[in-house]
């Protein structure tokens, strides 16, 4: 009779390989620690790859949100090391194409100046120099902020579990679902074990395949949104700065320090309800490749409808022709994702057991501020294994 296989033993063990996953393992590392992190695709493909590849700061709210994502920002410029094959810093407008909208800037460049935070108003001409997308029709100004990062999620989510790897002796399993967690054991779905002393569960939306209860809260809400990609657009031409509108200033939360947002957020209800049934607003990117990343949509609840919904992507393309003018309109791609969002706070950190962590909810924002969260989870867990 063969003997039983020994469970392998680390000092840590992540479970989850997204940008929360990568994030956590990158920081136990840090730390001196052995790690293995298990993800149960060939390569992650849930919401870390399903995005603008934004960093973005102005989308925080001030305080520790923002601290997060300033603390990310370093850190994603720390592995990129300046590479413009995945990692632009190409800095963010919000364009201003009605009054409300003008005002809501304004306000809020204030605020941001008595916090500390570098941006600036721009007039409509500079508003054109600093990005040839920008719709010039009815064009009231736009708040810069040279902040924000570029990435490309695909190819930055390979390339960071790739160099976890071989320069912090991470040990990656792909096509490895754990299925369960008892006291120090993981066991995954092949009957194989692992021990670690310290477990990190960072499973975003499929939380409930080891810990449904969490999945149960009235604060976590699941959000199923939509987006597309262009053809590369011709002749090498850019996009310039990450750009958003009026209608991002609508949904996030870092603009409500404004009292403008209420004008604003009355007239977008007034005259066109459709956008808010659906959650819309409008951002755009640029890929490496010159593609260009459109959306996005906003669905809750469970459950979350299975199809994609064409009505949400042509009030996308209706709203982001409204803000930006491209060469090229052509899709070349659709899809959507799914993620976690705590409705009350910018994330959710739970300790299920001494040396158990859940690290989810973080909701759009997990390219923004894993890298600054997980380091803040590593610090204040502290000792020893």
């Amino acid at each position: 009779m063969l003997a039983s296989r020994m469970p392998e033993e680390f000092d840590a063990a992540i479970v989850g390989g997204g940008i929360a996953g990568l994030a956590n393992a990158w920081m136990a590392a840090r730390s001196g620690r052995s790690v293995v992190l298990f993800e149960r695709d060939p390569q992650a493909k849930g919401a870390s790859t399903r995005n603008f590849g934004m960093v973005w700061l102005i989308g925080q709210p001030l305080g520790e949100p923002y601290e997060l994502a300033r603390r990310s920002r370093e850190f994603w410029l720390e592995f990129g090391g300046g590479s413009e094959s995945w990692m632009r810093k190409c800095g963010s407008l919000h364009l201003a194409h009605h009054d409300d909208e003008w005002a809501v800037l304004q306000e809020f460049a204030a605020h941001a100046s008595k916090a500390g935070i570098d941006v600036q108003l721009c007039s409509p001409e500079e508003t054109l120099t600093r990005s040839p997308a920008a719709n010039p029709d009815g064009l009231r100004g736009a708040l810069w902020s040279e902040a924000e990062v570029a990435i490309n999620p695909r190819a930055a989510m390979n390339d960071l579990s790739s160099w976890l790897g071989a320069e912090h002796g991470v040990t990656v399993r792909t096509d490895s679902t754990v299925v369960g967690i008892d006291g120090h054991k993981l066991t995954l779905a092949d009957g194989s074990q692992c021990e670690a002393g310290r477990i990190v569960v960072c499973a975003g939306s499929d939380i409930q395949t080891l810990y449904p209860e969490v999945l149960s809260r009235p604060e976590l809400q699941l959000c199923k949104l939509q987006m597309m990609r262009t053809r590369p657009q011709p002749d090498a031409w850019r996009l310039g700065p990450l750009l958003a509108g009026g209608l991002t200033m609508h949904r996030y939360e870092s603009f409500s320090v404004c009292s403008s947002q209420a004008t604003l957020r009355q007239r977008i209800s007034a005259e066109h309800p459709e956008l808010d049934q659906f959650g819309i607003h409008t951002m755009a990117s640029q890929f490496p490749d010159g593609s260009v990343v459109l959306g996005d949509s906003h669905e809750y609840g469970s459950p979350l409808p299975s199809s994609d919904s064409p009505q949400i992507n042509e009030l996308i393309l209706r709203e982001e022709r409204r803000m930006i003018h491209l060469p090229r309109w052509e899709i070349a791609e659709r899809w959507h994702g799914i993620y976690l969002k705590h409705t009350k706070a910018p994330y959710l950190l739970e300790a299920p057991a001494d040396h158990v962590r859940i690290m989810t909810g973080l909701g759009g924002a997990g390219m923004t501020l894993s890298l600054g969260l997980a380091e803040k989870l590593w610090q204040e867990w502290g000792g020893g294994e």
